[in-house]
């Protein structure tokens, strides 16, 4: 049997407040330091368009608390028109955050501009790029199925918007504010249903209720002035650790400096209704998020997890892969509705999930907006291949699943974890007693 002790200090800094910060402080006044950015694949794809069109940036090493090394980002702009018109495509690799929110600044500045990515980013859709774009003024060409290449004609002449969300998307919701801050005028952004707020939160925007809607306000051609970021600990890899304590008897495991904002912990609440031996310590405030440890330990009597309300899904829609399977492996089932936006992600993660939940020897029901997993019907003998398709939370998923349960899995492409979570496997094995 397998245990698992431990305190994690060395969990990745959070993806979404790196990719912002780093977006912000290049439409910014100054020289703006971002300490503990992340090193990830994705956050460094921000770093490399923001090079490719014309900002200056350097990152360097720094020792931060408990002894752990930091990557602190220092850049130099000039305020919201501060980009070149970049020499070639700029490359996004597999980063859709990359993608959709450069693409509102790239709308706003007086040149032409092309985002391009790898094979799986140019497979996602982005009319939901183009569309809010257009309206403000700026052109936009996709290819004939909707798809990157995003080929931008920007303008400095952006017209302001109110523009209701059409699916909560906390991606499109940043690039409609980046486009709208160099708007001659007030814009408004409208969300039936809230999605993350570290975009609002690190720009101060005002937001208020209307009529059972969220309402966010970004005034135009407003001098943002430079100021530090500091990144806490990212919640979707603490996700992850979560589980490997919940699934592994005997474990106990504290995981510190987590982001604890009300928009990305909501996977905890979750877990804590279904009777998980969590606990949360020394929370706090720093930069206007919430931050804690995270405490885990394992005990008997976890509930089945069913997960159908349009605002949990939203909140908790990258830490539903491990959920799901979480769930599965300690109960035998679980269910989800209302989470059609995981079919555009990195891969589908509904059915990459039920793929793989199936040779595990699940029995699944597949729906358009989700999935049920009913029971465990067998549990194979030997080693089960596990398809990754190229999707970091679906390889992770997995792998956590066949470490706390001494499952033996093949997982295809497992080096995709990198995208988020570099030192994945080095921590799992610090913390295996």
């Amino acid at each position: 049997m397998r245990v698992f002790k431990g305190e994690v200090t060395t969990l990745p800094p959070d993806k979404s407040i790196s990719h912002r910060a780093a977006l912000i402080g290049a439409l910014s006044e100054g020289i703006t330091e971002i300490t503990n950015f992340s090193g990830g694949f994705d956050n460094q794809s921000t770093l490399g368009v923001l090079q490719g069109a014309g900002i200056s940036l350097r990152q360097e090493e720094m020792q931060g608390a408990f002894g752990r090394p930091m990557r602190r980002v220092v850049m130099e702009s000039r305020g919201l028109w501060s980009f070149q018109p970049p020499e070639s495509p700029l490359m996004c690799n597999n980063s859709g955050s990359t993608m959709r929110m450069f693409a509102g600044i790239l709308a706003a500045q007086p040149f032409a501009s092309e985002l391009v990515g790898d094979s799986s980013l140019m497979k996602r859709p982005m009319k939901r790029v183009a569309d809010p774009l257009r309206l403000m003024g700026a052109g936009v060409e996709l290819s004939q199925s909707g798809t990157a290449p995003i080929r931008i004609q920007g303008t400095k002449e952006i017209k302001p918007i109110e523009y209701l969300l059409p699916v909560p998307s906390a991606q499109v919701k940043s690039l409609v504010a980046f486009a709208a801050l160099h708007a001659d005028g007030e814009s408004r952004i409208i969300e039936p249903v809230r999605s993350r707020d570290h975009t609002e939160v690190m720009l101060g925007l005002e937001s208020f209720e209307s009529e059972g809607k969220r309402v966010i306000v970004v005034p135009g051609r407003k001098t943002i002035e430079a100021k530090p970021f500091y990144i806490p600990a990212d919640p979707s890899a603490a996700c992850f650790i979560v589980a490997l304590g919940l699934l592994a008897r005997g474990s106990e495991i504290i995981i510190r400096d987590v982001c604890l904002n009300p928009t990305r912990a909501a996977f905890l609440d979750i877990l804590l209704e279904a009777g998980a031996g969590l606990s949360i310590e020394n929370q706090r405030v720093i930069g206007g998020e919430s931050i804690g440890d995270i405490l885990v330990r394992n005990k008997a009597g976890l509930d089945p997890l069913v997960i159908s309300d349009p605002q949990v899904v939203a909140f908790a829609i990258d830490e539903i892969p491990m959920l799901a399977v979480l769930s599965a492996f300690a109960t035998g089932q679980f269910e989800l509705h209302n989470a059609a936006e995981l079919r555009t992600k990195e891969s589908d993660r509904i059915d990459a999930l039920v793929v793989n939940l199936q040779r595990l020897g699940f029995e699944c029901e597949q729906y358009p907006d989700g999935f049920m997993v009913k029971s465990r019907m067998r549990t194979p003998s030997g080693t089960v291949v596990i398809e990754s398709f190229d999707d970091h939370r679906i390889a992770m998923s997995f792998a956590i699943a066949g470490k706390a349960t001494g499952s033996a899995l093949d997982i295809t492409d497992i080096n995709v974890v990198g995208v988020s979570f570099p030192n994945f496997f080095e921590l799992l094995e610090g913390l295996e007693a």
